[in-house]
């Protein structure tokens, strides 16, 4: 039945045991966003029970229209998700002022007053990243000029950076998405009576299968869209797994289908070898893009590294070299996730004197990463453990040691040094 950014919250927010669940959302309820709420409530659909998540910002709900043609523009309610809506109460303040933003660096400029990661906030930014481009295709506008309108309301930046936070936790080594169901018919939103799928969502579906079917209404929007793009690493039928947790994300309306989202966990043939989920690492593919430059400044350079950073990139170095006429010059490298490849490769061009960028396709082997906030007598630091492979390793967060190095004035070598010895001494006195 498609896809929206809660119904894709809510399955994932179930399959998680219950003091998580309870977690994530006092996590997303504390993200220093004034007058707004994330509820999750059981839901049943044709028999079968889920859960349904609500934002309301301001104690109002979003809600969109969809458009029956044959009756005569007949408009009834469509509850799948609530992005594009005119139909929210304006008598309250903060619900406005948070509808004014709506620009990518309206977007940036809400992240970073949130109480969630600098992953989170860059997951969450490769999202927009896709709608923006997405709108700009639809209308014909540069992506700098995109006004995101439904996609820009608070509450669809709560569904991203919950589902962003959600995958995080859960950490699957791949994620399968099956072909996509769309919906049929015409919806109302700021830009007037569009069809199903919306221009943005058809845009952000290009490549993937998708398919409409008899039920008139939007079931899958723009969010939704953008979210299984950004995340899925295949879409396709569900591989041969052994299950370990079902979620159901519902809408609220009612269809002669059941209205949800199912999400399914488990462990497949190809992980055979490694273990158990806990225990092996994770392999999978990666685009490596490349470009040769010798007429940049280093200011530029790095202006144009942080750049790509920020639009998703899992990582951004760059090689001295010597070029043709005997210039030195740099390689430009940036790693990123396949599906992305295409949009960071827009962004080298854009922010670099290149002409051309070479792509390549990796495999890359990765631990499984955890990180764990420890309480030392020195202060609070974060510990990343990284476990795969036969291979278990640890190290500090350097900002957080940095930090205390400077409080205590010390050396961070010496900071290291206490820091470890007392965990080693607290894992030892916990034997």
């Amino acid at each position: 039945m498609g896809a929206a950014g809660d119904m894709l919250m809510a399955a994932l927010l179930e399959l998680l045991p219950d003091h998580d669940k309870t977690a994530f959302l006092e996590k997303i309820n504390n993200l220093e966003l004034k007058n707004v709420k994330v509820n999750a409530e059981p839901s049943v659909k044709s028999g079968i029970t889920g859960t349904h998540v609500s934002v309301t910002v301001g104690g109002a709900k979003e809600v969109s229209i969809d458009i029956n043609m044959e009756d005569n523009l007949h408009e009834h309610e469509h509850d799948h998700e609530h992005e594009h809506s005119h139909d929210h109460d304006h008598s309250h303040e903060e619900t406005d002022e948070h509808h004014h933003h709506t620009g990518l660096k309206d977007i940036e400029e809400i992240l970073s007053g949130l109480n969630i990661s600098d992953n989170i906030k860059k997951h969450t930014l490769g999202v927009y990243n896709l709608l923006a481009e997405a709108e700009s295709l639809a209308h014909g506008c540069p992506v700098s000029e995109v006004h995101f309108h439904e996609v820009g309301n608070i509450d669809a930046v709560i569904d991203i950076v919950g589902v962003c936070l959600l995958i995080e936790e859960l950490a699957p080594d791949k994620i399968i998405v099956s072909p996509v169901h769309v919906g049929s018919g015409f919806v109302r939103c700021s830009h007037g009576i569009l069809p199903v799928p919306a221009p943005a969502t058809a845009h952000i579906l290009k490549g993937i299968p998708t398919f409409g079917g008899k039920i008139k209404g939007e079931l899958c929007t723009p969010t939704g869209a953008a979210l299984l793009k950004y995340f899925a690493n295949d879409f396709g039928p569900m591989p041969q797994i052994s299950v370990e947790g079902i979620g159901y994300g519902m809408g609220k309306k009612d269809f002669e289908v059941v209205n949800c989202v199912r999400v399914f966990l488990g462990e497949s043939d190809e992980s055979a070898g490694y273990g158990s989920r806990q225990n092996r690492g994770a392999n999978y593919q990666v685009a490596e893009l490349c470009c040769n430059v010798d007429d940049m400044t280093g200011e530029a350079l790095g202006f144009a590294c942080n750049t790509l950073m920020a639009a998703g990139a899992l990582d951004v170095f760059t090689t001295a070299t010597g070029m043709k006429k005997n210039r030195p010059g740099v390689i430009l490298t940036c790693l990123c996730d396949v599906k992305n490849s295409d949009t960071l490769a827009a962004l080298i061009l854009k922010c670099t004197t290149t002409f051309a960028v070479r792509k390549s396709i990796l495999d890359r082997y990765m631990l499984e990463r955890e990180i764990k906030t420890e309480q030392t007598p020195l202060g609070k630091v974060k510990v990343k453990t990284g476990k795969g492979y036969g291979v278990i390793k640890s190290k500090l967060e350097y900002e957080d040691v940095a930090a205390l190095a400077k409080e205590r004035k010390l050396s961070i070598n010496e900071i290291e040094r206490q820091i470890w010895a007392y965990l080693h001494n607290q894992q030892e006195n916990n034997k």
